[in-house]
Order: C-alpha cells, then sequence, then structure tokens
C-alpha cells in the first residue's frame, strides 16, 4: 500500500521546543508527516502556536540528524553499533578513573533535557553513577539567580514565582521579552494574546534597552542601561518605604527582614540611581506608586537582569516589590505552581531552608549553587593545574557555542582524554567528542511536561503518545546504559538495573512518607500496577497517581491515571488555577518569608562599592521567535529571509562609529571577537549594541549543512567569563563592554 492509499490518523502532543508547551494536531499518513497545527481543543494552548511547532516534521527528516553513534578514530569518524559505543566509552573512561579518580570526570547539561521525558528522568542516574562533583548546566547561563533568591527567600529553589498574567491589573516586565520567548520560568502558551489582554484591562510596563516586540506591545516602555536593573528596583522599593506605599497584605505574620530591607534600600533613592540607570527619578516613583496601587501587580524579570553581575539582587529585588505590596501569593500577583504530579496537603511553615557553596571549584575557588559549579569555569577546570576534569559526558548541551568565553571551551575540550556527547546533531561540541550518541526525534518517543508543567498557570496535564514507532535506541536505555558505564557495571551490563532501581525506590520513597496516599502501602503491589507501562510512561503514571488529583492507586477511584489522560483527555486536562501556597509552603529554617537573607545582605555591600559606569558601548543579546538557541537553525524555513543574526546599532552611533546600514562591524571585547552584519536601528537606545544569541556554524566539523548555509557570528566568542554573578555563579551575557570599529 503506497503512502496516498493510507488513510491519514491524527495525533496530539505538546510542542517540546520552547517552554510554552503548546498543543499540536499532527496529521499523519504513513510514514510521512502532511500537516502540523495548533491544537484547537487543548485547554491549555487553544490551538496557538509560534512558527517553530510546525517544524517538527522537518526536524525528524533532517538528512543531518544522526541516527547511529558515531566514533572518532585517527581515520576521521565512523559509524558504530551501540555495543561498539558504550564499549569504547569503557575503554577511554576506566583508565581516566584509575589513574585520577571520580573528580576527574564531569557532566555537563543542556536544556533540551528538560524538554525530553527520557532526558528529565534518566540523567539523575547519570548524575549519581558519575560520583562527581564537577557538574555543569545551562542553569548558569540563564536562570540561576532565580533559584537562588528563591531558595534563601521562601526556601524552595526550584519554587518559581510565576506572574499571574491572566488575572492581573498591572504587570512589570524586566529585561524579558515573553511576546518573543514564549515565556521563560513560565509557561503560558500564546504570551501575545494575554499580554494584549491585559493591556486592555490595566497595564503593562517594559524594562528593556532594546524596544523589543514585547515593550511594542506594552503601555509604556522605558529604556535602562544595561546592567543597571538592580540599581532601578531597588529605587522602586526605596519609594515604597519613602512614600509610605509598604503592604505586607495576608502574610503580614510570616514575612521577616522588613526593617532591614528599609535600611539596605535606604541609599537607592529614585533621585540617587537615575543618573546610572538613565530613568528620571520621577518617572521611578511613578511606576513605584501605579504598583503599589494597583488592585493586583506582578513584577517579572529574567534574562536581561538576571545575566549580569548582580543576577541574583535583581531577581531578589523584583520579588521584594511583590512581596512589599501584598502581591506575593496573591492572585494577580505572584503565585506558585501547583501540578497534578504535586501532594498539596496541609502543611507547616518552615524546613532546612537554602545552603550555598556546600564545596567549591578546585581550580576557580568557585562554589557550588544547587549542585552545579559556574558554566563560565569550565574551561578553567579543563584547563588549570589546580582542575581535575579529564573526561566529560555532555547532555544535549553545545558549550562551544553557548557557554562564555565560548572559544576557550571550544579549545579546552581538545585536550580531554574523553568527550560523550548525546546530542542528534554534529555540533561545535559533538565534533570534538571522542564519541557521539544520539537521541530519538521528538516524534518516536512519548512526552510529558514534568519539568514544565510546574511552571504552567494552571494545573494541566497532557500526554503525547510518539506518532513514529522506531527501533532505535531510547533515551532512556541511552542514559541507563551510559550511567552503567560510569558507575563501573561494563558496557554489556543490562539498562533494566537501572530503570529498576529508579522506579523501587520512588516507590519506596512515597510509601514511607505518613503524608502520601500510599503510606503503608505493599510496595510490590504499586509496582505490578505499573508493570504494563514503559519505563518513562511507569514514571509519569506513579507521579500522577500519588499527586493530588490521582486515584492512590484504587483509594480514590475517580482520580486521574495515565491511562485514563490518554483515553479521557487526549488534548490535555485542565485541573484548575494557580492555588496559594504560603504559609505552609514556607521552607525556611525561620519558617517565614526572608526579605533580607544573610547572603543577600553581604552582596549588597558589593553593589555599594561599584563606581557609576564609564562611557563606552555595551553589548546585550536578543531572541527570535523561530529559533530557540541554536535549535532550530538547520530548519530552512525558519532561517531563510531577512538576515538575523545582525549586530543592532543606534542612528547616532552608527554615525559615530561611521557604520554604514548594511555594511559589517568589527565587535571587540576582552576575550574575543567577531564580523558582524550591521542593522541600524533606534530600537536599542544609544550606547547598546545588540547580538542574538546561539549562532556561529562557521567552523569546519559542524554537520548542519543548512545553518552553515547561513552561519551567522558566535555572540559568545564576545562573552567574558571573567565576571559573574557572585551568588549564583551565573554568567554576564548582558551589558559586555565592547568596541565597535567598521570592518
Amino acid at each position: 500500500m503506497t503512502t496516498a492509499e493510507v488513510e491519514p490518523t491524527l495525533h496530539y502532543r505538546s510542542c517540546p521546543l520552547c517552554e510554552a508547551c503548546c498543543g499540536l494536531e499532527i496529521t499523519r499518513k504513513g510514514d510521512q508527516i502532511v500537516r502540523i497545527r495548533g491544537d484547537q481543543n487543548d485547554p491549555y494552548s487553544k490551538g496557538f502556536i509560534c512558527p517553530k511547532g510546525s517544524t517538527l516534521k522537518q526536524l525528524h527528516d533532517d538528512p543531518d540528524r544522526l541516527t547511529s553513534p558515531k566514533i572518532r578514530t585517527d581515520d576521521g569518524w565512523v559509524d558504530a553499533t551501540w555495543d561498539e559505543a558504550f564499549a569504547e566509552i569503557e575503554r577511554r573512561l576506566t583508565p581516566v578513573l584509575d589513574e585520577h579518580g571520580r573528580q576527574a570526570l564531569s557532566v555537563v547539561l543542556g536544556n533540551p533535557s528538560t524538554h525530553n521525558l527520557g532526558g528529565m528522568i534518566y540523567g539523575r542516574p547519570v548524575l549519581m553513577a558519575a560520583g562527581t562533583r564537577n557538574i555543569f548546566s545551562a542553569s548558569t547561563v540563564d536562570q540561576m539567580p532565580k533559584h537562588v533568591s528563591a531558595g534563601l527567600m521562601w526556601g524552595r529553589p526550584d519554587m518559581f514565582p510565576l506572574p499571574d498574567v491572566d488575572n492581573t491589573d498591572y504587570m512589570l516586565i524586566i529585561g524579558a521579552n515573553p511576546w518573543v520567548s514564549n515565556g521563560s520560568l513560565v509557561t503560558a502558551p500564546d504570551f501575545p494574546g494575554r499580554l494584549t489582554a491585559l493591556r486592555e484591562r490595566g497595564r503593562v510596563v517594559v524594562v528593556d534597552p532594546k524596544r523589543t516586540k514585547t515593550a511594542d506591545n506594552a503601555s509604556e516602555h522605558l529604556a535602562i542601561r544595561p546592567g543597571t536593573d538592580t540599581w532601578w528596583l531597588l529605587g522602586l522599593v526605596h519609594t515604597l518605604f519613602d512614600e509610605d506605599l509598604v503592604d505586607l497584605g495576608r502574610l503580614a505574620d510570616h514575612v521577616s527582614g522588613v526593617d532591614q530591607v528599609r535600611e539596605l534600600v535606604a541609599d537607592y533613592s529614585p533621585e540617587t540611581v537615575a543618573q546610572r540607570c538613565g530613568i528620571d527619578a520621577a518617572v521611578t516613583r511613578r511606576i513605584a506608586r501605579e504598583f503599589a496601587a494597583a488592585d493586583s501587580a506582578c513584577a517579572y524579570g529574567r534574562m536581561g537582569a538576571h545575566t549580569t553581575e548582580f543576577g541574583t539582587l535583581a531577581s531578589w529585588a523584583t520579588d521584594l516589590l511583590n512581596a512589599l505590596t501584598a502581591n506575593l501569593d496573591e492572585p494577580g500577583g505572584i503565585m506558585f505552581n501547583s501540578s497534578p504530579t504535586q501532594l498539596l496537603g496541609p502543611s507547616e511553615p518552615g524546613g532546612r531552608g537554602f545552603e550555598l557553596g556546600r564545596w567549591k571549584g578546585p581550580a576557580s575557588g568557585f562554589g557550588e549553587v544547587k549542585g552545579e559549579l559556574p558554566a563560565a569555569t569550565l574551561a578553567q577546570e579543563i584547563t588549570d593545574p589546580a582542575g581535575e576534569i579529564k573526561a566529560m559526558i555532555v547532555l544535549a548541551c553545545n558549550p562551544a557555542r553557548s557557554f562564555p568565553n565560548s572559544d576557550r571551551i571550544a579549545d579546552a575540550l581538545e585536550e580531554l582524554e574523553l568527550l560523550v556527547v548525546v546530542d542528534p546533531y554534529m555540533t561545535a561540541t559533538a565534533k570534538r567528542a571522542h564519541v557521539v550518541l544520539p537521541p530519538t526525534s521528538a516524534l518516536e518517543r512519548s512526552h510529558y511536561d514534568l519539568v514544565f508543567e510546574s511552571a504552567m498557570l494552571r494545573a494541566f496535564a497532557k500526554y503525547s503518545p510518539p506518532v513514529f514507532d522506531t527501533d532505535a535506541m531510547r533515551e532512556e536505555e541511552i542514559l541507563s546504559r551510559l550511567a552503567l558505564v560510569l558507575g563501573g557495571q561494563g558496557a554489556d551490563a543490562d539498562p533494566q538495573t537501572i530503570h529498576d532501581l529508579l522506579i523501587a525506590q520512588m516507590v519506596d520513597s512515597e510509601v514511607a512518607k505518613p503524608a502520601s496516599p500510599i503510606h503503608g502501602r505493599d510496595r510490590d503491589e504499586i509496582l505490578a500496577a505499573l508493570a504494563t507501562w514503559t519505563w518513562s510512561e511507569q514514571v509519569i503514571d506513579f507521579k500522577l497517581r500519588v499527586g493530588r488529583f490521582g486515584d492512590h492507586f484504587g483509594a480514590t477511584p475517580d482520580g486521574i491515571t495515565l491511562q485514563k489522560l490518554i483515553e479521557e483527555h487526549p488534548h490535555g486536562r485542565d485541573f484548575g488555577p494557580l492555588q496559594q501556597r504560603f504559609p505552609g509552603g514556607i521552607k525556611t529554617a525561620s519558617g517565614t518569608v526572608e526579605l533580607a537573607p544573610e547572603p543577600i545582605v553581604a552582596d549588597m555591600a558589593r553593589l555599594a562599592a561599584v563606581p557609576e559606569p564609564q562611557g563606552g558601548l555595551r553589548l546585550i543579546g536578543r531572541r527570535n521567535l523561530r529559533t530557540v538557541n541554536s535549535w532550530m537553525h538547520n530548519v530552512n524555513v525558519l532561517i531563510k529571509g531577512r538576515e538575523q543574526c545582525t549586530l543592532q546599532v543606534h542612528p547616532d552611533d552608527a554615525a559615530t562609529l561611521g557604520l554604514a546600514p548594511e555594511g559589517k562591524a568589527i565587535v571587540r571585547s576582552r576575550v574575543g571577537e567577531v564580523t558582524a552584519p550591521v542593522e541600524v536601528t533606534d530600537a536599542v537606545m544609544p550606547g547598546v549594541v545588540c547580538l542574538p544569541h546561539g549562532w556561529g556554524y562557521e567552523e569546519d566539523g559542524i554537520e548542519m549543512h543548512t545553518a552553515r548555509s547561513r552561519p551567522g557570528v558566535n555572540s559568545n566568542a564576545l562573552t567574558d567569563d571573567a565576571p559573574l554573578d557572585l551568588l549564583s555563579g551565573n554568567a554576564v551575557l548582558n551589558g559586555i563592554p565592547v568596541e565597535v570599529v567598521p570592518a
């Protein structure tokens, strides 16, 4: 039977290409995808998708996508069987561990792992088997300041504050462009529609050095000098105290440190910070008054504010603004996740809190945060004699492009005795590997947003079965076999043992919890009820069934199970809005929301010592709706047309520098230089130039032929790896001092 004779079938799934998690309706005929569009019946995204969502077909069919392991030999790359690939890893790894020990090993994690069910679940056994403290991830070039401020303020570093966009009257957006990014650390499909509705009923104020798409569609845009968000936010908080606008609301008895904050912000009046930030004091005071007076308001900050030398202080100051105006854990303000796989029973405030710097990088001396060392120190930990890294496992990451001073990192990777990369493409990092292990395509695997459901503005669950069957090795098995090799069990060990251990530990932990709905139940009974599912599905079924809407393995017959989700809710199920989580959800040692935690207070002294900035240009980054970092650049429909990788320059600066529109410019920083096409635009403020992140495919050996046809330039060749946010270890990607001259 030909493809034309096959009846089309419909498949419903969540898009795994960004944090929005939009619903897709996929039409398949035989082995071909004939249409992908937004799922109108998805109760969360309601048919919305961005241009990326319809390209899963192109990603699946991409001839550059690897489908079998690769081993690098003296004569070049060769295709290998899976057994040969894991045997090669074991052969190279064993002498490294024998001679140098476990700390000679490193694991690097990338963002795609959180968009992949197998990567989400089975990445942890790899970390456990590695037994090393040299863990790095994309978190320290992105979101670590938010983890740290949340951990210090309410004791839960993974409990992100979510702006209740759908119910607020006033939204202050600092250094974020959700119209284009689709949201970050908040999962909300159709952010443009949500912001449009908000603007019609209230106000949206955007603070950004660039007039972004979000700023274009806001009620007001304030241009701020790069890297000064912390000072401006403190000016807002100062105004709350100065004009007697502080209101703790319902949580007044569960908040501490108010008087200490008053003292900390005393020297940051709007008048004092105006020259540094470029925002008039009267405007700052007006914004503070508007925010405090709104029936509901939420302040939301992201990359532009966090990827700076004081990113954690910016994140903290943002949530100070929410807390001091009775908008913390309140509808229309900042809320917290309440996903279906959680059990939100009654609890008392108080817990262990959050600790920083439990160990340090041997070469950098920088303390860990959430079990990770700063990505910006990766090259130093490889090349410095005090460092220890000789072998590295990279899971869905491209540090040779995505980490600071990436040219230095690329050179450092060449020194490793073993580099293993799990990736579907021969990237700038993978080309330097000894072994590349490719996962299946998104259409060949099941999906459930186990990570991003905790950032959704509704309690929402959706399971996506595979669209295509495959005989290829799934990521669950790839990572399990990798864990067995790392743990010393050998390349031939049965990966089933990893899954059996993982699911048994999950069940044992739950039945032992007094508050669990399956407390005291028989372990074998629970395992038997899960046995019909594949590995990842067993985990999802278990989490759903013990969650707050679950059937609790028969104890609550009307509750949800994975089987019910598939059969009764193929488009997903909406369980309702966010719920208030405080005071029970506060897990600091004091049992209060701590507005002035000691590490924050200490870093405020560092902030106070920063001199007024000198002149010169500052480089910032930007996002494009059609790409996610470097994931999508090998899809022609997404990169064709107008050049996307341009250096945006204000007309006044272009005239001063002698830059011609559509000419080229050399951009130099302390660590590197690139030559980029010039785009003259008043969308950037004077003194600011802007390059997008994730490009740079000109290097030989990168087997992404569509991307190489429009290679762009690598902005991280300019990103300095020396300055860091000292509290979080986050890289400084914005406000980089640069020199620009005509090419």
